[in-house]
């Protein structure tokens, strides 16, 4: 009889969390099955479809991304409360988990949100898992929020970055913790004077406009300097997601070293992804590569501990 219950905490980190699909696959590989599995973010949206049998699906369609289906799925959005809908993005999922729920997935999953205006930390266990994983990725002023029985939410890495204490909750004897923010840990000196290190860049041109003050460019134009906008210009001077990103990195890292703290898995893994942007969904193989080697790396001391809390029969029998 299997005596330890293994919890997978898979946490926030925007493109990076593809290596979440390469941790998962190097789990399955040595016979480590989680009985839990809780998410944050990208991760929920990995653990999400990993749960829902839909590992190989979310795989293929992060293999297949390039720059230029990135940007295709950039729905920006001009009257609400994110520049992105983010609906493309579900409709993905909506079309291999269509109307499924939490509680019917053969392995628990939470995914964990932020309420709006509360601060609330949402552990979303019901109800239809793309929602769920919608509301858990729903990044602050870039996605739009979702709306949950009633309740706004947006991202959980804003209250739990890698949520172990959940694994706990629910009765993990257990955790095995991904952070994909190794290489962003920890940043964060004090500087009492700054030096120069770069001129300041050119002032950007005036936008063209007519005699009424309408904007002239073409569509084609429009879209250039919302790319540009959002991502940065060419003289390194950040973009607008950039600055919200990295604000919103900064928070999550000391969150994360908080509550990691406060609440330490049995082990952490973290795969090594050093220069790689938050956005370059598009690395994806290169990604899953640093998350399987990562995951080798510690796969024999996992089994060797869960083995120790009374594990050795489920390992035995889903290696078989």
């Amino acid at each position: 009889m299997n005596n330890c219950r293994i919890g997978l905490a898979l946490g926030a980190g925007c493109a990076r969390g593809w290596a979440h699909i390469g941790v998962l696959r190097a789990l399955n590989e040595a016979g480590i099955h989680p009985d839990i599995v809780v998410g944050t973010s990208i991760g929920a949206v990995v653990g999400g479809c990993y749960v829902a049998g839909e590992l190989d699906a979310v795989e293929r369609f992060a293999l297949e991304l390039t720059r230029r289906k990135v940007l295709g799925f950039l729905d920006f959005n001009f009257s609400g409360s994110g520049l992105i809908t983010g609906q493309r993005l579900r409709d993905v999922l909506n079309e291999r988990m269509k109307d499924a729920n939490i509680e019917e997935l053969p392995k628990r999953f939470v995914a964990v949100a932020t309420e709006i205006g509360t601060g609330h930390e949402v552990w979303l266990s019901r109800g239809r898992i793309v929602d769920a994983i919608g509301a858990s990725y729903a990044l602050p002023g870039i996605f739009r929020p979702v709306a949950i029985e009633g309740r706004w939410l947006f991202d959980g890495a804003l209250v739990n970055p890698i949520p172990v204490s959940v694994c706990r909750a629910l009765g993990a004897r257990y955790v095995i913790a991904v952070s994909v923010n190794s290489e962003m840990s920890g940043r964060g000196a004090v500087i009492p004077q700054l030096d120069p290190l770069l001129p300041p860049p050119p002032p950007e041109p005036e936008p063209a406009r007519d005699e009424g003050g309408v904007f002239t460019r073409n569509g084609r134009a429009v879209k250039k300097l919302l790319q540009r906008q959002l991502f940065g210009r060419t003289d390194n001077s950040p973009g607008i997601s950039r600055v919200m990103v990295e604000a919103f990195n900064v928070v999550q890292d000391r969150i994360s070293r908080s509550r990691l703290a406060g609440d330490p898995p049995d082990i952490l893994i973290q795969p090594r992804m050093a220069n790689c942007g938050l956005f370059d969904f598009h690395r994806a193989e290169e990604f899953i590569q640093s998350g399987m080697k990562a995951t080798r790396r510690d796969v024999e001391d996992i089994k060797r501990e869960i083995a120790a809390r009374g594990a050795v029969p489920t390992l035995l029998a889903r290696s078989a």
